[in-house]
């Protein structure tokens, strides 16, 4: 979404310099090619593909789409996970309309879009079908989905029937589009946050139509010392693509203890063991690296920012490096 605020458009190039140019880049030049596996090679004959990283467009929501494109290019990202919900680069009933549009932007700075965030839940979210019709007739091939509740007046097992029935609903709208919905992985009181209920839930569906996008971070707080191990062996044959970002627990201004994001590398995420699992399981999708903790604003898709622009793409860049380094030595 195109801003309004002339005070806000900035030359892209100088403060990309200011936060330290490209170089620091060098070393994992985007568009390398890592050996993430194809779920179609065999065990005997592993074929290389490359892993696309993205960047997860709510951070850069104080751009408009050219220059979150842009931006998003010197960086050094492969491709773009686009917001289109409410709040986001898109909005959802302008799908039809915007999408085409940021989606040649995206692609003309040298940058895929292999992945889209939207707020479906299922199909009787508002403009979901108009939004699933967007996004296969321009050719991005998964779309992040989530956000069942538990009914307190319900058993689990009776919620999780009654999911089963909404997921499945919207695995045939999803195929009717040729779009696969990864649902998005959360910690806390959510459907998914345990892992084994959302295998529960689509085990017996069409994996063409409904998959996971699994967020190892969020993963490691439900489970810290094991667990989230077995859910990544649980779910990863429905893993379509994977969040990266970086936690660890610490005492609020109440003195609660609750999980506070970190830039990579500073958390408790178990990074290096995640990806030699991914390489196990020859996982072959989009990576999308969110930046949550205190960055202006742009954590949390501020339109305006309270620091200065460079600190926040030297941050993002700095992520990206290490994310890269891990992806090199680890997949």
């Amino acid at each position: 979404m195109r801003s309004e605020e002339d005070e806000e458009k900035i030359s892209r190039r100088d403060f990309l310099q200011a936060a330290g140019g490209a170089a620091v880049m060098a070393e994992f030049p985007r568009h390398t090619m890592l050996p993430c596996y194809t779920a179609a090679a065999s065990s005997q004959e592993k074929t290389p593909a490359p892993l696309q990283v993205c960047i997860f467009s709510k951070h850069l929501q104080w751009l408009d789409w050219e220059a979150m494109a842009q931006t998003a290019a010197e960086i050094g990202f492969d491709g773009v996970d686009l917001t289109l919900r409410k709040g986001g680069h898109i909005l959802p009933e302008r799908a039809a309309q915007d999408l085409p549009k940021v989606a040649e932007i995206i692609r003309k700075a040298g940058l895929t879009l292999p992945t889209i965030t939207t707020g479906i839940v299922d199909v009787r979210t508002p403009h979901a079908e108009s939004m699933l019709r967007a996004i296969g007739n321009v050719g991005i091939p998964c779309y992040r989905w989530g956000g069942f509740r538990y009914d307190d007046t319900k058993s689990i097992p009776e919620r999780l029937a009654e999911i089963k029935q909404e997921a499945a609903k919207l695995a045939e709208m999803n195929q009717k589009y040729k779009v696969c919905a990864m649902y998005h992985t959360h910690s806390g009181s959510e459907v998914g946050a345990s892992i084994w209920d959302l295998w529960l839930v689509l085990k017996d569906l069409n994996a063409s139509w409904v998959g996971v996008n699994f967020d190892i971070a969020h993963a490691t707080i439900e489970g810290g010392l094991g667990g989230w191990i077995n859910s990544t062996r649980l779910i990863s044959p429905w893993m379509r693509g994977i969040a990266i970002k970086d936690f660890k627990w610490g005492q609020n201004a109440k003195g609660v203890w609750v999980p506070q994001w970190c830039p990579l590398g500073e958390g408790m995420v178990n990074f290096k063991r995640f990806f030699s699992m991914l390489r196990d399981a020859k996982f072959s999708g989009p990576v999308q690296l969110h930046c949550e903790y205190p960055l202006g604003g742009a954590e949390s898709g501020a339109k305006i920012l309270t620091i200065d622009k460079s600190k926040v793409v030297a941050a993002i860049r700095k992520d990206l490096l290490m994310l890269r380094g891990w992806l090199h030595d680890y997949l």
